[in-house]
């Protein structure tokens, strides 16, 4: 597609039309030649959405763009990214559509990319129609990003949410809204978390304060599942376009460290098109085991992390830690629900990614539920969350749990051999301490589950909080 230069404040508009079969490759790239002198350019979007039998996936077209750097995996041409959220969007100097980076409209080959996310068995046709402005281009604007501190409390416990969406991807809400419902949660910090764009990153410094934490990242969304860059330098950007079978997921990985960030793949057992995560653990910071409201592929990726826990054990490596978040997007989604709960030095982002790092945290429902849990040996060693009480294979140990804001609550010590401890109910208030003694010979670690009481029979009910383990024994692990 091509434009001739026309005078300032003049518009052209071109169309394009075409059909994808099923099976189309991940990625479409539509080229557009801009000529010199354009303000501003805007692309709007339209697809057939055909009836299609039941059991059968249907049309879902994303959109994006890449500049005249080129499409070249690494993303040096990226400008943007809105998925299938918005049918049109804009790019000029000092102000772009949300999820897209504002700039200058430069001479040469750009291209509309295009993501058929699942195609119906008739094809997928569509048509996109772009729209060019010519004229000075206006003033870049120079981003101001949130700082790496709040004012802590020194070493203490502190409440996160770090996977969010705002409109600067397929959220609802503005970051300030979210701003606000992070604070009324009794968060600490929050990640910015948006799907395979880090255009929100310029957006948040108003929201961030004394009292709450911006860091900054995205959620790399692939076709074989998303993984949460968190807390990288600002401006960040990690391509996604890849899947398991290409081998290139480390290589963006350690670009997420370079960046200062953490690896953590997020829900990886949801059921949505795309969404299981297929790359294995070997590059994982941590791992997001509860998502929103709890479900049954939660309980399944608890159950998967708990066995990487003995795989751990038993060829004495490190582990990986849990993690849980939110994923809110809109009404009702409730920010802060789960949270994690993490102790660090202070409230920088620095020690907070320590903090996870090392699995020095718990992850709870909401911020009125607040857990102490300790191993102890008979000679006054002990050990929290996240570290290892080392002490001779038979030395008896007590574990034990202080809990508030969990009424009619039940606490679960899981082991490597499984659930080996379940406590009565709670009181009403909510409060309580629960013990348990042991060796390490018989539980090589034990973490905690505080769970509401379940509706019927032996399944375990809803989770309110479950901290991440601690070991037992002289081993490295």
């Amino acid at each position: 597609m091509s434009f001739a230069s026309a005078a300032d404040g003049d518009q052209e508009s071109r169309t394009v039309r075409g059909t994808l079969p099923p099976g189309s490759p991940d990625f479409v790239y539509v080229p557009v030649e801009v000529p010199a002198g354009v303000r501003e350019i805007k692309v709007a979007y339209a697809y057939d959405r055909p009836s299609v039998p039941a059991g059968t996936t249907g049309n879902a077209l994303d959109i994006g763009i890449f500049d005249e750097r080129g499409t070249e995996l690494g993303g040096r041409g990226f400008r943007g990214w809105s998925g299938g959220a918005r049918t049109e969007f804009f790019i000029r100097a000092d102000e772009a559509t949300p999820g897209y980076i504002p700039g200058p409209v430069r001479e040469g080959t750009w291209h509309i990319a295009l993501g058929p996310y699942t195609v119906a068995p008739q094809g997928l046709s569509y048509e996109i129609t772009i729209t060019l402005t010519y004229g000075e281009p206006g003033e870049a604007v120079r981003p101001v990003y949130p700082p790496d501190r709040a004012r802590g409390r020194g070493r203490a416990w502190y409440r996160g949410d770090c996977h969010l969406h705002s409109w600067y991807s397929d959220g609802r809400r503005t970051p300030a809204e979210i701003g606000a419902l992070a604070r009324a949660a009794g968060l600490d910090f929050i990640n910015s978390s948006e799907h395979n764009t880090h255009s929100a990153h310029a957006h948040w410094s108003d929201v961030a304060g004394d009292d709450l934490l911006v860091m900054l990242g995205e959620e790399v969304t692939t076709r074989n599942g998303h993984v949460v860059a968190l807390g990288t330098d600002p401006g960040t950007f990690v391509d996604w376009r890849y899947r398991a079978r290409d081998n290139r997921f480390a290589r963006f990985a350690r670009q997420i460290r370079r960046a200062g960030g953490l690896v953590v793949p997020a829900h990886p057992h949801a059921t949505c098109v795309g969404c299981n995560w297929k790359f294995g653990f070997g590059e994982a910071d941590a791992i997001e085991v509860w998502n929103g409201p709890y479900t049954p592929d939660d309980e399944v990726a608890l159950a998967d992390w708990d066995s990487m826990l003995v795989a751990s054990v038993r060829d004495g490596r490190d582990w990986i830690p849990a993690m849980g978040s939110s994923d809110a997007h809109r009404d009702p989604d409730a920010v802060g629900r789960p949270q994690t709960v993490v102790l660090a030095d202070d409230l920088t982002r620095q020690a907070i990614q320590e903090g996870i790092r090392a699995g020095r945290s718990y992850i709870a429902e909401s911020a009125k539920v607040e857990l102490s849990f300790r191993a102890s040996g008979a000679r006054g060693e002990h050990a929290g969350i996240g570290e290892r009480l080392r002490v001779d294979r038979d030395t008896p140990v007590t574990v034990r749990l202080k809990v508030t804001g969990a009424p009619r609550c039940t606490v679960r010590f899981v082991t490597d051999q499984g659930v080996l401890h379940t406590s009565a109910p709670l009181p009403v208030s909510g409060s309580g301490v629960v013990e348990w003694r042991t060796t390490p010979s018989y539980a090589a670690y034990v973490r905690a589950e505080l769970r509401h009481e379940a509706a019927a029979g032996p399944v375990p009910g809803v989770p309110a909080a479950f901290t991440n383990p601690v070991f037992l024994g002289r081993g490295t692990g």
